[in-house]
């Protein structure tokens, strides 16, 4: 769910201790539960410490009923660094044998071999996983790893500023509505401010362009079960449209620097610099949060809606979120299965869920709908789409010609040929 977090693997160190070592000691693993006196660490991020702790102590809890002389280990990562010590781990001999990953994460360390398969039916709720999520943790027809929790982007604004422009804090349901209000918004504010952006949409946000793209029916690439291979999608008239309405908008609506991406984003608003930005859910905290870099002062004054796209339709949304994997060179696979199916139960989703943390399926996700906390975000999630699930789509490279094909758009270069550049260059890295 982080964006340019993935290091580049030492496939060949990781590919060899992986080979040499896995699986399960038969011989402990045919022991009664209450005599085995293995350890198993746990990775989990820092996002399980800071805001559902209690979760973690009650599923260790409830596997130390079981295996009472297991020491569970659960060591809490920061994004920044987690895929650097990840990689470097599993090149060696002090590794986890549970993992967390964000889901733009998993198929690099499916390709290398790095997580061990695991049986969907031993845990809860699998026949209706979030599709999205499921996806990130299959290749082949095999699945590799649990979706943990998801996430999806809303459009997160000023009720105040909004206001300006309708008179009500309620975001309109349709993008027409929405843009009109954003003009009058736009009028007022920039009489003070000629950096002010009613819409903050950074020009190298290419996920925001890609839901544009979505939104019309393109895609970044398809597969072609003909030539049995992935072929670059940006130049379809459909994926051009939506990359064209997209880079419009940034043009009329973002008064600051166009060819930023969106890591700031959150900060410009909280210093009231944009009425709306288009983000994570959990963004909208955020801006408030004093602790970093946010506003307390908007406390109260920032909401959340499902953003209104092209044709009359909502925006579709990039699925964001986490997945829980076992590692392939684990020597207690089965007990880092049961803790995961212990911390991935309905039971455990219903902690999520009730901090507004959307869960990994379809049956607890319902109820959050209708919740006006998460009506927004969670309506956003069974419609996401993702990067194509494709071998060669696993580096920060294949990001940088998103990128790089947006700036050029921006700079001048046509749609037609940026995007058919871009192609040329997804075709020569998505197959690999």
């Amino acid at each position: 769910m982080k964006r340019k977090l993935i290091a580049a693997v030492g496939v060949a160190a990781m590919m060899t201790g992986i080979a040499a070592c896995g699986g399960d000691s038969s011989d402990n693993a045919s022991k009664d539960p209450k005599d085995r006196t293995e350890s198993l660490t746990v990775w989990l991020m820092v996002d399980a410490q800071s805001t559902w702790p209690e979760l973690v102590k009650d599923v260790n809890a409830q596997f130390n009923k079981k295996y009472p002389k297991v020491k569970v280990d659960v060591q809490y990562q920061q994004w920044a660094d987690k895929a650097k010590k990840l990689d470097t781990s599993l090149g060696g001999d002090k590794f986890p044998d549970v993992v967390e990953l964000g889901n733009t994460e998993t198929m690099q360390y499916i390709l290398n071999g790095a997580l061990a398969e695991i049986d969907p039916k031993k845990y809860d709720n699998s026949d209706t996983w979030i599709k999205g999520l499921k996806d990130t943790c299959t290749y082949e027809g095999k699945q590799f790893c649990v979706p943990y929790y998801a996430g999806a982007r809303v459009a997160v604004y000023n009720k105040d500023m909004l206001k300006k422009g309708t008179g009500s804090d309620a975001l309109p349901q349709t993008e027409d509505e929405m843009l009109a209000a954003l003009d009058k918004v736009s009028a007022e504010y920039t009489k003070k401010d000629k950096r002010f952006s009613s819409l903050y949409l950074p020009g190298r946000y290419w996920y925001a362009a890609m839901s544009y793209v979505a939104g019309y029916g393109g895609s970044i690439a398809e597969y072609d079960e003909g030539a049995k291979e992935w072929k670059g999608n940006l130049s379809s008239p459909e994926s051009q449209k939506g990359i064209e309405h997209f880079v419009n908008l940034v043009k009329k609506y973002n008064k600051a620097d166009q060819t930023k991406d969106e890591q700031d984003h959150a900060n410009v608003m909280a210093n009231e610099k944009a009425a709306l930005i288009y983000g994570n859910g959990w963004e909208a905290g955020s801006v408030v949060d004093g602790a970093n870099n946010g506003n307390p002062k908007l406390e109260g004054k920032i909401g959340t809606a499902g953003m209104p796209g092209p044709n009359g339709k909502a925006l579709p949304s990039f699925i964001g979120g986490s997945d829980l994997a076992v590692t392939a060179k684990s020597k207690v696979t089965d007990l880092g299965e049961e803790w995961v199916s212990l911390f991935t139960s309905e039971k455990s989703q219903e902690v999520l869920t009730a901090k507004n943390i959307l869960p990994n399926n379809e049956k607890q996700l319902e109820p959050l709908k209708s919740k006006p906390e998460t009506a927004a975000v969670a309506n956003a999630v069974p419609d996401a789409w993702f990067t194509p699930i494709a071998p060669g789509w696993t580096s920060i490279e294949k990001e940088e010609v998103l990128e790089n094909m947006l700036l050029e758009i921006l700079k001048g270069t046509s749609v037609a040929d940026a995007t058919k550049k871009a192609d040329d260059k997804v075709n020569e890295l998505i197959n690999k």
